[in-house]
């Protein structure tokens, strides 16, 4: 059995609308993603603050949000980054502690598989960071400064997590970069972290498990 699983610490029931919310939102900021939200936004002629300050009790704006995420990584269609990915899924917040996101993984894919050597753990591609390692050719500088942050008492969004539930280990859905920045300042984690996780038991299926 996973104590990574076992041992997170519940802290309140979370919704499909608050991992909608949260996922667009902290990919807003992020270089790859970011404009391609705000291209979408502005092409509809919605509201920035839609994605940066949702009300969740609006009907009408998680569906906006709903429909963004599917336009942009396939969510609600199930393709894309959400190929396969199941719709039975239960969100609960959780407090995780710096041991247990030791043992979080990347998805499956190339570039993560490259940075942690294969084992798909941000706490082996730690080192690999600091050596220099840049898969295909993207340095990890932005990583490294990341950590600085970190370090220096920085405040980031939670992470999301999937699982298929006790025992089955964790997978990063959105947050691979402050992951990864998490484990180059280690040390200077606080006791627990807050992180939204998802947990069902077809998790399996999702194409980048």
């Amino acid at each position: 059995m996973d104590a990574g699983v076992l041992g997170m610490r519940r802290l309140r029931p979370g919704s499909e609308a608050e991992m909608v919310a949260l996922f667009l939102r902290t990919e807003l900021s992020s270089d790859r993603f970011g404009a391609e939200i705000r291209a979408l936004l502005e092409r509809d002629g919605v509201p920035g603050r839609v994605v940066t300050d949702p009300d969740l009790g609006d009907d009408a704006g998680n569906q906006v949000r709903l429909r963004l995420l599917t336009e942009q990584r396939g969510y609600g269609s199930r393709t894309d980054f959400f190929e396969g990915f199941p719709d039975d899924v239960r969100w609960q917040w959780m407090a995780i502690t710096p041991a247990e996101l030791a043992r979080v993984r990347y998805i499956d894919y190339s570039y993560w598989n490259e940075l942690s050597g294969g084992s798909r753990l941000a706490v082996d591609a730690a080192p690999r960071i600091r050596a220099g390692v840049a898969p295909f050719g993207v340095p990890s500088d932005g990583l490294l400064s990341l950590a600085q942050e970190v370090a220096a008492g920085a405040r980031f969004p939670p992470l999301i997590l999937v699982t298929t539930g006790p025992g089955g280990g964790l997978v990063v859905l959105e947050g691979h970069v402050r992951l990864s920045a998490f484990m180059l300042a280690r040390g200077h984690l606080p006791r627990e972290l807050e992180v939204l996780v998802g947990s069902s038991a077809a998790m399996t299926r999702w194409g980048c498990w």
